[in-house]
C-alpha cells in the first residue's frame, strides 16, 4: 500500500448548498514514502484543495483519502494522522503564533502532549535540520521571508512527521528566500526521506521532484517525471502552465530546426547539449 492514497475523491464545498462548488473530482493518486512529488495546476484547478486532503483539513465528500492505510474520514484518526504530515502554507506570517523561534517551533510538540525533555530535543534537531539553530531566540517578525518558510517547516518536523505537504511556500519570497527554502526541501527529502509534496506556479522548483501531477479544471489530467511532464510543452500552454526555461529555450530551437534532445529541463542540459 501506498503512503498516501486517493481513491476516486471528490470534494464540493457547501454541498447542498445554493453556493456550492465541485473543487476536485475523481481523483486517483498515490504516493510512495520518501518521494518528493510537485501539484501544477493554474488557479482554481484543485491543487490545493487536493492538497488539504492529505492530513485532514478536508475530507472527502465521495470516495476516499488514505494516508499510511488510515482514512482521513475516520475523525478518531485525525490526531494520528496529523502527526504524521506537516503543512506549510504560502504566507509564512500566517504561521508564526509566538514571539520567540524556538516556543514557535515548539507550539505543535506541546499541543500534541510530548515530554517537555523531548520537546526541547525535537526543537533543537528541527532547527538543526533547516540551518536555522543561531535563531533560535530571535524574534520571527524579524526575520526575512525565507527564513519564516524554514522556522514553519521546523514547526511540522518537530512533531516527528513523515510528511511535508507546502502550499506554495515560495510565491511571496524573493529569489533568495526561494533558493532557501527550495534547499532546504530538497534536502530533507534525500537526506532524511521525508515524503515532500511541494505545490508550486514555479517550474523550475518542480522540476526538481520525482515525480509530477498535474490538475486541470477540478481533475487529474497528467502524472509522470518532470522529463516526462515538460517535454509535452504544447500540452502545458494549452493548460495555462509554463514550462522551466531551458525547456522553453530548446523547444524554440527546435522549432527553428536545431536538432536537440526535447527531453530538456534544466540550465545544465541545455549547455551540454548545445556544446555538443
Amino acid at each position: 500500500m501506498s503512503f498516501i492514497e486517493c481513491i476516486d475523491l471528490t470534494h464540493i464545498y457547501n454541498a447542498g448548498m445554493e453556493n456550492e462548488l465541485l473543487a476536485v473530482e475523481n481523483v486517483n493518486i498515490n504516493i510512495e514514502e520518501g518521494e518528493f512529488v510537485a501539484i501544477l495546476g493554474t488557479n482554481g484547478s484543485g491543487k490545493s484543495t487536493l492538497a488539504k486532503h492529505f492530513n485532514g483539513l478536508l475530507v472527502p465528500s465521495t470516495g476516499k483519502c488514505l494516508v499510511d492505510g488510515m482514512d482521513t474520514a475516520d475523525e478518531i484518526l485525525t490526531y494520528d494522522i496529523r502527526k504524521q504530515i506537516g503543512m506549510v502554507f504560502q504566507n509564512p506570517d500566517n504561521q508564526i503564533i509566538a514571539a520567540i523561534v524556538e516556543d514557535d517551533v515548539g507550539f505543535g510538540p506541546e499541543n500534541i502532549g510530548l515530554d517537555p525533555h523531548e520537546i526541547r530535543r525535537n526543537v533543537t534537531a528541527a532547527l538543526r535540520a533547516v540551518d536555522m539553530e543561531e535563531f533560535r531566540y530571535f524574534s520571527p517578525h524579524h526575520l526575512s521571508g525565507g527564513q519564516k518558510q524554514r522556522v514553519a517547516i521546523a514547526g511540522a518536523l518537530a512533531m516527528n512527521t513523515r510528511c511535508l505537504v507546502l502550499d506554495e511556500p515560495t510565491a511571496m519570497l524573493d529569489p533568495r528566500g526561494r533558493h532557501e527554502v527550495m534547499d532546504t526541501v530538497s534536502r530533507l527529502n534525500k537526506e532524511r526521506g521525508i515524503t515532500t509534496i511541494y505545490i508550486t506556479h514555479f517550474m523550475e522548483e518542480a522540476a526538481l521532484a520525482d515525480r509530477i501531477f498535474v490538475m486541470d479544471q477540478k481533475h487529474l489530467v497528467a502524472s509522470g517525471t518532470p522529463r516526462e511532464i515538460f517535454r509535452d510543452i504544447g500540452a502545458m500552454k494549452k493548460r495555462g502552465l509554463a514550462v522551466p526555461m531551458a525547456a522553453e529555450i530548446a523547444y524554440r530551437l527546435q522549432q527553428k530546426g536545431v536538432r536537440i534532445d526535447e527531453s530538456i529541463i534544466n540550465t545544465e542540459d541545455l549547455v551540454r547539449a548545445l556544446c555538443q
